[in-house]
């Protein structure tokens, strides 16, 4: 990564650990309670989840790769790295090393629980259910209009995700893929940051 002192935008001001840590925490409970009423009020089933090595090992592996393609497209695409050293710096600078358990666990649970365990088979586990679910998943992390490249990104990542789902018909698979893939970036952005 290049550089980490990025222009200030003036719409969001500089947030402080523990703004940060509850955002995530309302956050992810926000999502959970949206994906409990949909499962309670909806004629939805959730998509299975199967505690196996197998799906411990996929998880994993779609994270490791997920990450690389990060970096790959880190470097290949000013407009993303721009944007993803913006979104990282405004939420993991003030954070302390322990405070990036919480960034994997908190959205990987809840926002795959959401998009890829509810959304998905409530839209079609389909083509349209993955482009949708993974097109509301885009949006959510979509926080400006300049931040319009994280969320394409986060658009394909859900793509890759759910495309996990839909294969596996194991919605642990895109957890652990997830939660991998925000440990790994925190931790390499933290590292990076501290060599500034």
């Amino acid at each position: 990564m290049a550089t980490k002192q990025l222009p200030e935008n003036p719409e969001i001001e500089p947030l402080t650990r523990t703004q940060i840590l509850i955002a995530m925490g309302a956050t992810a409970v926000v999502l959970l309670l949206i994906s409990k009423l949909c499962l309670q009020f909806g004629s939805i089933s959730l998509l299975p989840l199967s505690l196996t090595v197998k799906a411990l090992l996929l998880g994993v592996g779609l994270g490791l790769g997920i990450s690389g393609a990060s970096s790959i497209v880190y470097r290949l695409w000013p407009a993303y790295q721009r944007s993803a050293d913006y979104y990282l710096e405004l939420v993991l600078k003030p954070l302390l090393w322990l405070d990036l358990i919480w960034l994997g666990l908190l959205p990987g649970l809840s926002e795959e629980l959401l998009f890829r365990g509810v959304m998905l088979p409530a839209v079609g586990l389909n083509v349209v259910g993955l482009v949708g679910s993974s097109f509301c998943f885009g949006i959510l992390h979509l926080s400006s209009p300049q931040q319009w490249s994280y969320a394409v990104w986060a658009t394909t990542v859900g793509l890759l995700l759910g495309y996990s789902a839909l294969a596996t018909g194991n919605l642990l698979v895109p957890i652990v893929a997830h939660i991998t893939t925000n440990v790994i970036s925190s931790c390499l952005w933290k590292l990076d940051y501290k060599k500034l």
